[in-house]
């Protein structure tokens, strides 16, 4: 076992006076627990879709929703959770959520919209989300604040997935600005809450 205690990013200064007795308990724990383990593992090689890396052509519902399943399924509790369906998706254009669709057709844009949205729900309101969205898309553009949602998410959920695995990572992101401070602590309760879920899944 080879444990690294992280020193240099927040959240992990005190990392430095954890008992060894107690990594060692947690990482028995998990040793116990393939099945999370291997989760846990999952976790830490997870990431989701860049901005360039969506489909740069016009979808039809039912192709956006099977894309959404597949970039999405780490946050499913087990394979036959539905996260996004047909009727959410119109909800959200008329709350003005996402753009309206043209001529039935979802874009790259759309599928982002969704991706950010169908993770933050489970911790934020919708009028919470509409703010978060509209705010950060006007500071740094649509595209760029996909790309750094997609980044936020991904460090969270390693983080977690660390603490699983009872030894830290190198994941913590560069000093950021102040106004990264709402995006950070969603993309943490986000993280946090599938992990607690996925512990709950494992318990008789």
């Amino acid at each position: 076992m080879h444990l690294v205690l992280q020193t240099n990013c927040p959240g992990y200064q005190n990392s430095v006076n954890w008992k060894y007795t107690h990594i060692v308990k947690r990482w028995e724990a998990i040793e116990n627990q393939p099945e999370l383990r291997e989760w846990a593992e999952e976790l830490q090689a997870y990431s989701l879709p860049r901005w360039e890396e969506l489909p740069d052509f016009e979808l039809y519902l039912d192709q956006t929703l099977n894309l959404l399943d597949r970039y999405l399924s780490v946050f499913k509790n087990d394979e036959s959770e539905t996260l996004v369906t047909s009727s959410m998706v119109h909800n959200y254009v008329k709350l003005k959520l996402i753009p309206k669709p043209v001529k039935k057709r979802y874009t790259r844009k759309h599928l982002a919209y969704l991706i950010a949205i169908t993770i933050l729900k489970q911790v934020l309101t919708i009028p919470e989300i509409k703010k978060g969205i509209m705010h950060q898309a006007s500071v740094s553009g649509t595209r760029e604040a996909y790309d750094l949602f997609c980044r936020e998410q991904e460090y969270a959920l390693r983080r977690s997935a660390s603490y699983l695995l009872a030894h830290t990572l190198d994941v913590c992101p560069p000093h950021e600005e102040d106004y990264l401070m709402l995006m950070r602590n969603a993309a943490m309760a986000a993280a946090a809450k599938v992990v607690a879920q996925k512990i709950l899944t494992t318990i008789p």
